[in-house]
């Protein structure tokens, strides 16, 4: 049911109205429920809006600091903190991983580059073993299935989307290389969020009231038939395809009675936090990176073309042609979004955050009613708004 006297909050730079127009839209045309949006501009905050409402059962509103699951837009999250430990010496994208994790190089997985794991080319987008709760929380015994895994194709040959694992081995080769052993959530906390004041987590503390967190609105699964591709949408009813298999776990951040879980890390899928912590966080990166005293050297390499597979582009579980690279979605003819050098990532239920570095774009979409796109009509309506603001109406052509 669409909202006619929905409550925007916020502000708007002017020069950016047509943007609010579109968030306004968003709730009237678009079957929006509760949503921020938030757009940094050559390092200055344009755009701060919310609105709506941030629990459907209690009508309570979607406040200024209200914070929201983004599923796989915490890819992008931990991409900007794997890119930051990249800046630091840590490791490089094109060494083998074997050689910072050595348990790591065994089951085939010997000669499996950095670079091919955040592309999602390993081949490990699965689990042979299953990976309930208690021991994703254990980092230990976690890091001993991921380290048994074998591969499933040859790794750097195909692209089959690691929906859930990806973040998980993300955060044990961090702990490898990290002098703190810290984990993903808990780097990306200490190194990003803390010194630049975000309201983002990977790992939701204990002290986060449930009053800040908006609940979500399940989509009508059944519309999927005319709103994904064909193809996807048949592969996402067999329960043996490699979509289904990439997305086991994919509900283990939420919590019946606590809303999301705390204290506990899914960092492909389980990140919370505000449109605004998202848009600054890529701002950052998008306009050089000397907050957090990032090399040049990284963020050329985030702005680079993405390195095909062998067989190309075409995902093998989300049957579109779609680019990855260094733990980022990257734009594409089938998923465009702003100048080729951006990187980003969108999470399935509509939420999005990238970095634009040639416009100097921090863009960040956050929602509660879930929608069933691969790129969500909300989001692009506020995508085409901020850069018709910024004078470039030909960037888009859906």
């Amino acid at each position: 049911m669409k909202q006619t006297n929905v409550t925007i909050s916020g502000y708007v730079k002017p020069g950016f109205e047509v943007v609010r127009e579109a968030f306004v839209e968003n709730f009237t045309r678009r079957n929006e429920l509760g949503a921020a949006c938030c757009i940094y501009y050559r390092g200055e905050k344009v755009v701060d809006l919310w609105g709506g409402i941030r629990n459907k059962q209690t009508s309570e509103p979607w406040e200024e600091d209200t914070m929201v699951i983004v599923f796989s837009a915490t890819k992008g999250m931990s991409g900007l903190a794997m890119a930051l430990a990249h800046s630091r010496g840590l490791f490089d994208y094109d060494e083998r991983i074997s050689k910072y994790w050595p348990e790591f190089g065994q089951m085939g997985k010997e000669k499996i580059t950095i670079r091919q794991l955040l592309a999602h080319q390993a081949g490990l987008f699965a689990f042979d073993e299953t990976g309930d709760r208690s021991i994703i929380a254990d980092l230990d015994r976690l890091a001993a299935v991921l380290a048994r895994q074998k591969p499933v194709y040859e790794p750097g040959t195909r692209q089959i989307y690691h929906g859930i694992t990806l973040g998980y081995y993300e955060s044990e080769l961090l702990r490898r290389v990290d002098p703190k052993h810290r984990s993903i959530g808990q780097y990306f906390q200490d190194e990003i969020a803390a010194p630049l004041g975000l309201d983002f987590y990977i790992r939701l503390p204990e002290e986060i009231p449930n009053s800040r967190l908006a609940t979500l609105q399940e989509a009508n699964r059944a519309l999927a038939i005319f709103t994904v591709p064909i193809p996807f949408f048949l592969a996402a009813m067999n329960p043996r395809s490699a979509i289904r298999r990439a997305l086991l776990g994919s509900t283990l951040s939420l919590d019946r009675e606590r809303i999301y879980a705390r204290n506990f890390e899914v960092p492909s899928g389980g990140g919370v936090g505000t449109a605004r912590a998202i848009a600054h966080a890529y701002s950052v990166f998008a306009t050089g990176g000397k907050e957090l005293d990032l090399r040049e050297e990284t963020l050329r390499q985030l702005m680079a073309p993405p390195v095909a597979p062998t067989y190309g582009f075409r995902d093998g579980a989300l049957k579109v042609d779609v680019r990855f690279s260094l733990g980022f979605a990257k734009p594409g003819p089938k998923n465009p979004f702003g100048h080729p050098s951006s990187f980003g990532h969108p999470g399935f239920e509509g939420s999005f955050g990238f970095a634009d570095p040639e416009a100097r774009i921090g863009y960040g979409y956050v929602l509660n009613r879930q929608g069933t796109y691969f790129m969500d009509p909300r989001d692009i309506a506020l995508r085409k708004a901020m850069y018709r603001s910024i004078g470039e109406i030909d960037l888009y052509h859906e």
